[in-house]
């Protein structure tokens, strides 16, 4: 496998989105999540290698009132560019389906292993000191605040992460860890929502004292 990734890496690079929580460096460690745990589950590396490495080679912002097809572009370009690079074919439909699959805004039942793992790893990068970090790059690209002045928490309010960055912890992210497939991934999840709950309790302490 590796004599693909380079021409992966490349290729990705070139259809990278402007969206910074989406960059090559997310690429790269949605890569690395996949292969721990492909190997912790004896997954194949045929499909999950080339599926990790182009699950966003389509990506529309998370406003985009199309966000929801992203996944299956995606999947039609993957394919497309495995078949111009000469691929093996035997692997493309199990390819499609973990890119296509990989998506929450898409909602698409995982029917493999291997789709479950591409899934898992990139709903990892969502959460831990990365997921916080990713979380306010994308809050700032929608110009919104870091967090209600008057109710920083959510504690009598409803939630709103288009005008406050910090709910989407609530909106999303802290659910994450409840729709991991993989045991490897569970177990990965709860370290990084722990981390993110701690964030949280910090920010408390500076915000009120």
């Amino acid at each position: 496998m590796e004599h693909i990734e380079p021409q992966l890496k490349k290729y990705v690079q070139k259809m990278m989105a402007t969206d910074p929580a989406h960059d090559l460096s997310h690429i790269e460690r949605v890569v690395l999540s996949a292969k721990q745990f492909a190997h912790q589950e004896n997954a194949k590396l045929e499909v999950i290698i080339p599926a990790a490495w182009l699950h966003d080679c389509v990506s529309l912002p998370k406003d985009h009132p199309q966000r929801y097809c992203a996944s299956r572009l995606a999947a039609e370009e993957a394919i497309r560019f495995l078949r111009s690079v000469d691929y093996p074919e035997q692997y493309y439909a199990e390819i499609e389906h973990a890119i296509e699959a990989h998506s929450y805004s898409a909602n698409i039942p995982v029917k493999t292993l291997e789709a479950a793992i591409v899934q898992d790893a990139d709903r990892i990068d969502a959460l831990g000191a990365i997921g916080i970090a990713r979380c306010i790059q994308v809050g700032t690209s929608f110009k919104a605040s870091l967090y209600s002045d008057e109710d920083p928490f959510c504690e009598t309010r409803v939630y709103n992460d288009k005008l406050f960055t910090i709910d989407h912890f609530y909106t999303k992210l802290f659910k994450l860890q409840d729709t991991m497939n993989t045991a490897a991934a569970r177990q990965e999840a709860v370290k990084r929502t722990e981390y993110m709950k701690s964030f949280l309790t910090q920010l408390r302490h500076e915000i009120k004292g």
